[in-house]
């Protein structure tokens, strides 16, 4: 972690010096807030295949979530532009398959959790010479689950502004209490004893590389890919698995991982009021899963302050070939899980948003800039359905 730390350092001031520019007329600005966002969101699933009791199960879970992200800017003599940007997000859960990795209890202690997820930025863009650097820090907390990460993207925008290409590298260093469901356990240990589990680590590196291009004054595209390579515990401990001999263990998977996705992204103007998003995305990893997802999003503005954007997504995957549903495993396998999310499934995701920009401001505040309620309803192959409501605020 300390050598990618310093690396990120490195190459960060070395970008920077070289975007260095003579110093000219532009008048500095001291530092201000540029823009203020909030986004609170309710969630709730229900399906038939949890996890935790072994792919049987209820999968009812909420989720209440709140994120609130603020940018401010400074403007330096030389033209160029820092943004500092700071989040912090709130997210409350409960879930019924997780009260039963102890089920003699009254409720187990995962069975609701609260994550707290901080992260800070800070961005130079040179409108002069069209770069962009950044460098960010996060963290993440939750009962059995701790994470850092850092990240540093560049970003080059062509003199014409028709073109641009970005580079995105980051690191997540994590570590897992690795919680055992109950009869997996030593005789009379509780969750919360220090002997009832072990800290194990998980680090996650990613790179993404973006192309966007405006073809002509109504299409626009968009070409990105992925790498991710995982390596620690990528295995949920209190996951059990049944065998076809009656016995049970829990979930085991390889610790390494290496995921490749690819996708594209186009946009038409087809009128004056509405606008045509489409996206496409391939996914392979070296566990054997392969996902198509395809989205289409249709935004069509009633009037200069007013405009609502039904959209359609729809996704197809071939499951882990470490995956067998409930009694099916064999003993002799390797590894073995019965998580539905890494089966073959299909789904549709249909939903719609309402977005109000007024020009006096949301409800006459002149800063209060933009409302926005989005709702959206999701469905599985495998039985496993769920609704989200979403609020999303802007200041500026």
């Amino acid at each position: 972690m300390k050598k990618l730390t310093l690396g990120i350092i490195a190459v960060f001031f070395n970008l920077f010096g070289a975007f260095a520019q003579t110093e000219t007329n532009y008048k500095e600005r001291d530092l201000t807030i540029d823009e203020v966002n909030f986004v609170t969101s309710y969630y709730a699933q229900d399906g038939n295949n949890a996890a935790v009791t072994g792919g049987v199960g209820s999968e009812q879970l909420t989720d209440f979530a709140n994120q609130l992200d603020i940018r401010l800017i400074k403007k330096g003599k030389n033209g160029k532009e820092h943004y500092i940007n700071a989040s912090i997000g709130i997210d409350h859960y409960s879930s019924a398959s997780s009260d039963k990795i102890d089920p003699t209890t009254i409720s187990s202690a995962s069975s609701a959790d609260t994550r707290v997820y901080p992260k800070l930025g800070w961005t130079i863009n040179n409108p002069n010479t069209g770069w962009r650097t950044g460098v960010m820090a996060s963290f993440s907390n939750e009962f059995d689950y701790t994470s850092f990460g850092l990240g540093l993207n560049v970003a080059k925008t062509s003199l014409d502004k028709n073109r641009e290409i970005s580079l995105g590298l980051q690191g997540y260093f994590d570590t897992w209490r690795a919680i055992l469901p109950v009869e997996l356990r030593p005789p009379g240990m509780q969750v919360d004893d220090d002997d009832a589990y072990t800290i194990e680590p998980r680090n996650s590196f990613s790179g993404s590389l973006t192309y966007s291009q405006i073809l002509t004054k109504r299409l626009q595209i968009a070409l990105m890919v992925d790498g991710i390579y995982q390596q620690g515990l990528l295995a949920t401990r209190f996951h059990r698995v049944y065998f076809n001999d009656g016995s049970l263990q829990a979930e085991n998977l390889p610790d390494t991982r290496f995921k490749v996705p690819i996708g594209m992204r186009l946009h038409y103007f087809i009128g004056n009021n509405i606008i045509l998003r489409t996206y496409y995305r391939f996914y392979n990893d070296n566990w054997g899963l392969t996902a198509h997802t395809m989205s289409i999003e249709l935004p069509v503005k009633i009037n200069p302050y007013l405009s609502v954007s039904p959209n359609y997504r729809f996704n197809t995957q071939s499951g882990l070939k470490y995956f067998a549903p409930y009694g099916v495993h064999s003993p002799t396998e390797q590894y073995f899980t019965s998580d539905y999310d890494l089966s073959n499934f299909s789904s549709h995701f249909v939903g719609a948003g309402v977005r109000w920009h007024p020009e006096n401001g949301v409800f006459g505040v002149k800063n209060f800039s933009v409302i926005e309620l989005r709702y959206g309803y999701y469905t599985r192959s495998t039985g496993l359905t769920s609704n989200i409501i979403t609020l999303a605020l802007k200041f500026k």
